[in-house]
């Protein structure tokens, strides 16, 4: 990475999420759900839900991988089993229906739970008729944005964005054909991992994201927008 993508690098998810407000302002005042991909995407998604005073909440996705390494996604699945395949690399690889339905079920699984764990008590948030932006911490390959996205989209949203502060070209593009709009202020010609792109990159918690969904439904209940 060059001296001057050093320094063009956010400080972190927070900082990145205020540079996302930007480029979302337009947005504020309409009947808005901002949705963060678990787990980092709910941290930059706070912020983006902060400044355009709309409802924050979450959307678990999970990588499937494939049997080769566990690190190479083949494609992506929601809580409510949405799903998104890679099938370019799925027909590289030789994988069978078998492995994508075994690998698919587990992802499933974990994603539901995730998500139920994540969100406690309170219910699912209202998609159908309302503009929802999906916000992640950065679009490599954009397999679990991808994921998000179809399951956002059958519930009928009145415009579906997907809004990242950095991401890859072709994960941008790709994406483009299914949401409405893709916000994402920077596109580096030469895309690394997510963590170059930030001076601070730590690992977010569940307990952390908990606790940012408390208090934007705190906030609310008591500041109505």
């Amino acid at each position: 990475m060059n001296t001057q993508s050093q320094q063009q690098r956010f400080a972190s998810r927070q900082a990145a999420g205020d540079a996302l407000v930007d480029a979302l302002v337009y947005y504020r005042g309409a009947d808005v759900l901002v949705l963060g991909l678990a787990r980092g995407g709910v941290v930059v998604a706070a912020r983006v839900a902060e400044g355009l005073a709309a409802e924050l909440d979450v959307i678990v996705a999970r990588k499937l991988p494939s049997p080769i390494s566990t690190e190479l996604a083949i494609g992506a699945v929601t809580a409510d089993g949405e799903r998104y395949l890679n099938e370019g690399l799925i027909s590289e690889l030789g994988v069978s229906d078998v492995f994508l339905s075994a690998v698919t079920g587990v992802q499933r699984a974990e994603a539901r739970k995730r998500e139920q764990q994540l969100r406690g008590t309170r219910p699912p948030p209202r998609i159908t008729g309302r503009i929802v932006i999906l916000v992640d911490d950065g679009l490599a390959t954009g397999a679990t944005m991808h994921a998000a996205v179809r399951s956002v989209r059958k519930q009928h949203p009145a415009r579906l964005i997907v809004a990242a502060p950095v991401g890859s070209h072709e994960a941008c593009e790709a994406l483009a054909h299914e949401a409405d709009e893709v916000v994402c202020p920077w596109r580096p010609e030469s895309f690394g991992a997510i963590g170059l792109y930030y001076q601070n990159f730590v690992q977010t918690s569940d307990a952390e994201v908990q606790q940012i969904l408390e208090h934007s439904t705190a906030m609310r209940s008591v500041e109505p927008w």
